[in-house]
């Protein structure tokens, strides 16, 4: 187990530009919201966003908690880590893979959470060197696929269940991302990327679509602008809808079996 965590939930997707990290950090503090003591952790090495999510400003790095460990970050009641805290993320990180899961597992083990219920892992996208270490070194209770509706992101989300299921851990449901955009002059709604994808994927996997987000100008300048939907808009459409996605969570989590589910790996 990692040190101060009790429940380690995975947010992940197949291919990248899906929402996945806005999903993340809003489902994090929707979590918070419920009740739980919850992290952040970025585990995109290459293209940390949540830092400037969650309103942490450039330049702004960790405390030292003793040898070789650092204190989370805190940042709307979320307890964060990222390699946006350590690096300048104006230069690129022109890493190979086995630096680029090195650096993941640092981030994971060195740093000090403190007595957190939940732990999310904000995942790059791909099923790829961050993606084994995670499955190979630490006890993940869940994951949590966000997907868009069109056929292509569909395609790519099947092969992150696929992988999580090699690797032994319970999808926990489909998050449909930019399901339906309503017009702001009109109110006309249309499903531009396609509709019904997340049912389709989740009765093919027998899991759960836990909710559908619209494709909405406000949701992404939140984010954009260090104040997620949750935070932002606490009694909107949309933080209900998260809220439910982290009841969801928490429910399935805490009806698995103790101790959580065992990871194995083979070749």
């Amino acid at each position: 187990m990692i040190e101060g965590v009790k429940h380690i939930v995975a947010v992940a997707s197949g291919k990248g530009g899906v929402g996945k990290s806005t999903v993340t950090v809003n489902l994090a503090l929707a979590m918070a919201a419920e009740g739980y003591r919850v992290g952040i952790l970025d585990a995109d090495i290459h293209g940390p966003s949540q830092a400037r999510m969650l309103g942490v400003g450039e330049g702004v790095r960790p405390q030292a908690a003793g040898e070789n460990r650092f204190r989370p970050l805190e940042a709307h009641g979320l307890q964060a880590m990222s390699m946006a805290f350590m690096v300048d993320i104006r230069e690129p990180m022109v890493w190979r893979g086995p630096m680029v899961a090195g650096a993941f597992q640092q981030l994971l083990t060195q740093t000090a959470w403190d007595h957190l219920d939940y732990l999310f892992i904000d995942m790059p996208p791909g099923t790829g060197d961050i993606q084994l270490t995670l499955a190979q070194k630490v006890p993940v209770d869940g994951a949590v696929i966000v997907t868009t509706p069109q056929d292509i992101a569909l395609l790519d989300a099947r092969k992150g269940i696929e992988m999580f299921r090699k690797v032994n851990v319970p999808v926990l449901g489909v998050v449909e991302n930019m399901s339906l955009h309503v017009c702001s002059h009109c109110g006309h709604s249309e499903p531009i990327f396609g509709e019904g994808g997340g049912e389709r994927i989740a009765g093919e996997y027998e899991t759960r679509v836990l909710g559908q987000l619209p494709l909405t100008l406000a949701i992404r300048e939140q984010a954009d602008g260090g104040r997620p939907t949750v935070v932002a808009e606490p009694d909107s459409e949309v933080t209900a809808t998260f809220r439910a996605m982290a009841r969801q969570v928490a429910e399935q989590i805490q009806g698995q079996a103790p101790g959580g589910p065992e990871i194995s790996f083979s070749e």
